[in-house]
């Protein structure tokens, strides 16, 4: 048996500040997906919602709230929630009921409306979780941490604001060719030097700002594509979501080796790395088979990182990964062809459903102005708060 399943389609609403329910987003990509895919919501045997926690009562059982918004018709209903990582845990949960035969159709959604400013925490005191205690306790919200990020590998690796700022100008190039992209504008280096900073050394256009917006898929069945027609779909080969390897307690740096650690267990990777690794041995590919990828680009120096997390090139070459024009449109692992969050911004249980879909397109050749020639492999990659960890392998 196959652990392949077939994307048939893709769908989004465009991103943006539009002040309506995450469920008018949730519903207009579930509409084009399914439009996409030829398949009537009637067919659908599960639908699988990624969950808002700004989105109140319904926002939790997004599941049940698309499926209402959509018209019951009976289909089975699961709702997911892991932070940034909730839409590739969504994948994930449609993937394991096709592969379990409970639903030969399943669509996957995710939206959010988000609020003004910069996201603070939700769902009551967690003074067990090192982001809680991070915003409660030292009062650093995300760019803040993104900050501290971007000085340890100027630090560490020689990094450059001329680095960050070229990281922007990559994506934001792209995100001018998306027409789901909430900004299309071009910027240069220059612009990104003179924008306010936010949190040294980053400026207002180093960091992604929150949007409102949502993203679908409907996945099937190998079998089931091929009843409907389509003998050479789009296919999720693996999603990895695992999570931190005791003793990598801090997720985002290796931790010094121990007496403490298990057999066999790393104590040199960090967690995103463990992230890819597992995708990459789940699809029995290397990083030298991609053709694509995209990353989570919280910020222009996390987007770096996320270049050496994935062996896209050795630990600190990630900035000369850029300066050599390898992650552009053109290069050898064009990174972020969609503009990334520096074009869109969070709609966080939306994104990495976004992600899926512009590596669906990517590799069925339908991107238009931003298409990757003859892409036929690639990769997401994010990493949700508390251990949540998302990466998704499509091949053609």
């Amino acid at each position: 048996m196959t652990a392949d399943v077939a994307v048939l389609g893709a769908g989004m609403h465009p991103w943006g500040k539009w002040g309506r329910s995450f469920v008018e987003y949730g519903v207009a990509a579930a509409r084009s997906a399914l439009a996409d895919a030829g398949v009537d919501w009637r067919q659908v045997g599960s639908i699988v919602g990624a969950d808002t926690v700004r989105g109140g009562y319904p926002g939790y059982v997004a599941g049940a709230t698309f499926a209402k918004a959509l018209g019951w018709q009976g289909a089975r209903v699961t709702s997911v929630y892991a932070a940034c990582a909730s839409g590739a845990q969504a994948v994930q949960s449609a993937r394991a009921q096709i592969l379990a035969g409970l639903a030969d159709v399943v669509l996957v959604v995710g939206a959010d409306a988000a609020p003004k400013g910069f996201f603070r925490p939700a769902g009551g005191g967690r003074p067990d979780d090192p982001d809680w205690l991070r915003f409660r306790v030292l009062g650093a919200t995300n760019p803040t941490y993104f900050g501290l990020y971007a000085r340890r590998r100027m630090a560490v690796h020689g990094d450059t604001l001329e680095d960050f700022a070229q990281v922007k100008v990559k994506n934001a190039a792209m995100g001018a060719l998306n027409p789901n992209a909430r900004y299309r504008k071009r910027v240069s280096a220059r612009e990104v030097a003179a924008a306010p900073v936010v949190a040294d050394p980053l400026r207002l256009l180093d960091i992604c700002a929150t949007s409102d917006g949502g993203a679908a898929l409907v996945l099937s069945s190998m079998e089931f594509a091929r009843r409907h027609g389509v003998d050479r779909p789009v296919r999720i080969r693996a999603v990895s979501t695992v999570t931190p390897r005791y003793p990598n307690t801090v997720l985002d740096l290796p931790d010094i080796a121990t007496d403490a650690a298990p057999a066999g267990a790393s104590t040199t990777e960090t967690f995103r790395v463990s992230i890819a690794r597992a995708a990459y041995e789940e699809a029995g590919i290397g990083p030298e088979d991609l053709s694509v990828a995209e990353v989570y680009d919280l910020s222009t120096a996390l987007e770096l990182q996320w270049y050496e997390d994935l062996a896209l090139c050795g630990t600190g070459e990630g900035a000369k990964l850029l300066r050599d024009g390898a992650t552009a449109l053109g290069g050898h692992i064009p990174v972020n062809v969609s503009g990334g969050l520096a074009s869109f911004g969070e709609a966080v249980p939306a994104q990495a459903i976004a992600q899926v879909c512009e590596i669906t397109w990517q590799l069925r050749g339908e991107a238009g102005d931003r298409q990757v020639s003859g892409a036929s492999v690639g990769i997401t990659a994010n990493q949700g708060l508390f251990g949540h960890g998302s990466a998704v392998i499509a091949v053609r």
